[in-house]
């Protein structure tokens, strides 16, 4: 057997399990919100959480600091390869008995796992977040497949992409769809106050995006849609919420194409659900996505929305029923769809509450929750069982490589109800232990 476990692991006599999730930093992001969520809600009588965040903690970070251990500053700079000494010490300190590495890169990826490997934590899991440029799953830390446990895709469209693209073994990959409190982001009535301190006349329509503003993301595409449906609705205005390096850039092309007394940049705000129920319309605008968190939010909050066709968009948004779907760069058709709502608040409302209900049916925060929990004990388990028969004197048997591998999503419009499947690439077998 590949996995050789050199200490005693009866899950009986070691309690909750200690899981340790590693990543970069925590600014205000949709996977950095997301891991907030799922260490808050993990089941205390199974599951002891932790963090580290190899370099700064960042807001996020700092938050869960004052209800979780929260460990920082362990690598100083790029090629600061003392970080797997300091990794692995903490690990073996902590007693990790699960290492789960958020997001892709040579940081976190590949030393949070090899250094989970040099402490013997007995599992080793990376869950990834995006799709594409600039996040790619690269050369070295394709060569810790055989290492790792599960590679965890937030979507079924993004399990099939791991594996065909990333040099995932398909046989590791497993599905654990993004989810949303939908008691937090529930259908509310708009908040006046926060309308008038935010410069918007009573009964302007409102549309709005709630992204990072990174490349990915495309908002010069969302500035060109404004223009175009302010030119047919000029009493519109349109929200971006979010912070990042494109900002400076973002708003000197709005300047440049004359909307800037239209747009408001919002920054990164905590109240995210109360400026989505100023918003008439919802707009994502992205080149390329996995699951994105700010569209679940916004369907939760019964709001209808209008996407770019990437990634696993289509399985939340079901194009005529909870939203409009255009193709990747389409500035006249998305404007047009827009126009459209602003207009028909009875297709509009429809369309949100048709969201809302698809949401709270499949991509609920606590689905996710139970899907991280079910993933860790049953690997832990598993090995567990393994382990004992060893010490037993039962030679263990190689668990088979099945001819095909089910991803637990499934396709538009019925998340986690209808497998999809592919087989394995080539050389997965020679990858597995």
């Amino acid at each position: 057997m590949f996995y050789r476990l050199r200490r005693p692991m009866p899950l009986a006599d070691r309690g909750p399990l200690r899981v340790m999730f590693v990543i970069t930093s925590m600014p205000v992001g949709g996977a950095e919100t997301l891991l907030v969520e799922l260490v808050r809600r993990l089941d205390r009588s199974r599951f002891v959480p932790e963090v580290c965040c190899l370099k700064r903690p960042g807001p996020l970070g700092e938050v869960l600091a004052g209800e979780v251990p929260v460990f920082a500053g362990l690598l100083s700079h790029k090629y600061d390869v003392a970080v797997l000494a300091r990794l692995t010490a903490l690990m073996h300190q902590r007693r990790i008995d699960a290492v789960v590495t958020v997001g892709t890169g040579g940081d976190k990826m590949f030393w949070g796992r090899l250094a989970g490997r040099l402490a013997r934590v007995p599992v080793i899991c990376s869950a990834l977040h995006s799709t594409g440029l600039p996040d790619r799953v690269e050369f070295l830390n394709r060569l810790l497949a055989p290492i790792t446990d599960a590679f965890i895709a937030v979507a079924a469209s993004h399990g099939r992409y791991l594996a065909d693209r990333e040099g995932c073994p398909a046989r590791k990959v497993r599905v654990i769809p993004n989810g949303v409190d939908v008691e937090r982001f529930h259908p509310r009535w708009p908040s006046e106050s926060l309308r008038r301190a935010l410069g918007l006349a009573a009964g302007a329509p409102v549309a709005g995006i709630v992204a990072a503003l990174r490349p990915e993301k495309n908002h010069p595409l969302f500035l060109e849609v404004a223009q175009r449906v302010w030119k047919v609705v000029p009493e519109a205005r349109f929200l971006i919420v979010g912070d990042g390096p494109e900002r400076a850039r973002l708003e000197a092309i709005a300047r440049r194409i004359g909307v800037h007394g239209a747009v408001r940049f919002l920054g990164t705000r905590s109240d995210v659900p109360e400026v989505l129920s100023l918003l008439d319309v919802f707009v994502l605008t992205s080149h390329m996505e996995a699951n994105p968190v700010s569209i679940l939010e916004a369907m939760s909050t019964e709001k209808p929305v209008v996407a770019t066709r990437v990634g696993s968009v289509p399985e939340t948004v079901i194009d005529g029923q909870t939203g409009y779907l255009v193709d990747p760069g389409d500035a006249e058709s998305m404007a047009a769809r827009v126009v459209e709502l602003f207009g028909d608040r009875e297709r509009a409302a429809s369309l949100g509450r048709a969201g809302r209900a698809h949401v709270v049916a499949h991509w609920s925060i606590q689905r996710m929750v139970e899907g991280y929990q079910d993933l860790l004990a049953g690997i832990y388990e598993s090995k567990a069982a393994r382990q004992l028969r060893t010490r037993r004197g039962v030679v263990p048997v190689r668990d088979p490589s099945p001819a095909a591998v089910s991803f637990d999503a499934a396709a538009p419009g019925d998340p986690g109800t209808s497998p999809v499947t592919t087989r394995p690439r080539a050389d997965d077998e020679a990858a597995e232990p």
